[in-house]
């Protein structure tokens, strides 16, 4: 039995695990890299023969997880696709969406290289079109947590809630080879305790590999009434100058957490009344599958859902599906909420939202999540006197926040409530989602709290287990 590890290695993004016995392949997770210096491997040859492949365990509809689906059934996938019932319903949303940026993004290119007499490398093509996109939705295989799934030579898998966003799991497999069972622990991307919405991550007796995302191993959060008083003073601020705040969102999750502490702010009369933007075709159809599934909330959630009947909803906010709509943000005179994802600024919405404010001193960019090293939102982050937006230039006048205790990823100290909480350590423990650093310091920590050993797997290494 062997692993190897395809993505999410010294970077955060492209999760993707190979899982090898003697006569099985499982794929854990088949996701897109987003950081700029790892693009290109999305255009790589797959380095398995996607037919071989037995099935795919999906821990969640993040692009960064399952983006690559389309790709993997083009290039001849056939099995099923395991994930919670969540999971399947906010993928297809997911991956239609990334088809039509795709789509979009490639001739915006084609175009803009055209002008400038050049012609451009692999991303003046989409990675895959609308119809790739349909064509992954009959591989579905919807399974509710703890259920096991059994393979004919005897794997068994189950999923485990994950806290991270409605539906997402963490990936268990049992696997007999002879006399011999081993049991490896995916985490997937592990979220936090005692949050709104979600429940808590589920805690493992044992495991002898665990496979375990590190994203803020270096980094501790902001307590959650720290964020919010944050927020509250950031939207004051901003009101106060006649600005704008724009919040890059990633539409799965953080957007409707937003949504919620919002209208808790104005519930308690802690934030003006403003117009509020949900500038997202995607997070607007993510927002309705929350609601199909109230039975996924924690119970303080499921108790305000039944006091008040909705937990995303307040005066004055508006989706806006069409791009029409979108472009009438622009003449809103006074201060808006605009909330547009992608979250790390690499396409859609947030672009031109950032083109019509970043250069405006009154207005703010607040960031709200984690920005990859070699994204625009990582760029704009670090406050340099420009970026280039569409290829073109602008300064950078406006406020620039950012407010961490909002991620949906464990910080160090969870990480460690997490993995400590085995009964049983395991022999191994790999990091991955982890950019190299904070791997590496994560990896000293560990090593302090935990006898286990330690490893920082480099992208397509292969382990024996």
């Amino acid at each position: 039995m062997k692993i190897t590890f395809l993505g999410a290695t010294q970077n955060v993004t492209g999760s993707r695990f190979m899982v090898q016995t003697g006569s099985s392949a499982l794929l854990i997770d088949c996701g897109i890299f987003q950081e700029r210096g790892s693009l290109n491997r999305n255009w790589e040859k797959f380095p398995f023969n996607p037919q071989e492949i037995d099935a795919v365990i999906l821990t969640h509809a993040h692009g960064d997880h399952c983006g690559y689906l389309p790709k993997l059934v083009r290039e001849g996938f056939k099995g099923k696709i395991y994930c919670t019932p969540p999971t399947a319903d906010i993928a297809k949303i997911s991956l239609l969406d990334s088809a039509h940026l795709q789509e979009a993004d490639a001739e915006m290119k084609r175009k803009r290289h055209k002008k400038e007499g050049r012609k451009g490398a692999y991303e003046d093509v989409p990675l895959y079109t609308v119809q790739d996109a349909l064509k992954v939705f009959s591989h579905f295989s919807p399974v509710g947590f703890q259920k096991m799934i059994v393979f004919p030579d005897g794997i068994q898998v189950a999923l485990f809630e994950a806290g991270h966003i409605l539906g997402a799991a963490m990936v268990e497999l049992r696997i007999k080879e002879g006399d011999r069972e081993q049991t490896l622990i995916f985490s997937g991307d592990i979220g936090r305790w005692q949050r709104p919405l979600l429940c808590d991550p589920h805690i493992f007796q044992s495991a002898d590999y665990v496979i375990m995302e590190a994203t803020y191993g270096d980094k501790r959060h902001e307590e959650e009434q720290d964020c919010l008083k944050k927020l509250e003073e950031v939207i004051r601020k901003t009101h106060r100058q006649g600005g704008n705040v724009v919040i890059p969102v990633f539409a799965i999750g953080r957007a409707q957490e937003l949504l919620y502490d919002l209208n808790q702010l104005i519930n308690q009369d802690r934030i003006p009344n403003l117009l509020t933007f949900v500038d997202s075709p995607m997070a607007m159809e993510i927002t309705k599958i929350f609601e199909k599934y109230p039975g996924y909330f924690d119970e303080e959630s499921q108790g305000l859902l039944r006091q008040y009947d909705k937990l995303f909803d307040f005066p004055l906010l508006q989706f806006t599906p069409t791009v029409n709509e979108s472009k009438a943000i622009n003449y809103i005179k006074g201060t808006s909420v605009i909330m547009a994802s992608s979250g790390m600024c690499t396409g859609g919405r947030i672009k031109h939202h950032l083109v019509n404010n970043i250069s405006r001193p009154e207005s703010t960019i607040l960031f709200v999540g984690f920005q990859a090293e070699g994204t625009l939102g990582r760029a704009i982050l670090e406050k340099p006197d420009q970026v280039r937006i569409f290829g073109e230039p602008h300064i950078i006048r406006a406020d620039i926040e950012r407010i961490e205790g909002f991620s949906a990823h464990a910080d160090q100290t969870e990480l460690l409530r997490w993995i400590t909480g085995f009964e049983q350590k395991p022999k191994k423990i790999f990091i991955v989602h982890s950019e190299k650093e904070t791997a590496r310091h994560f990896a000293e920590v560990l090593k302090h709290h935990i006898a286990s050993e330690v490893i920082i797997p480099s992208y397509k290494d292969e382990h024996d287990l």
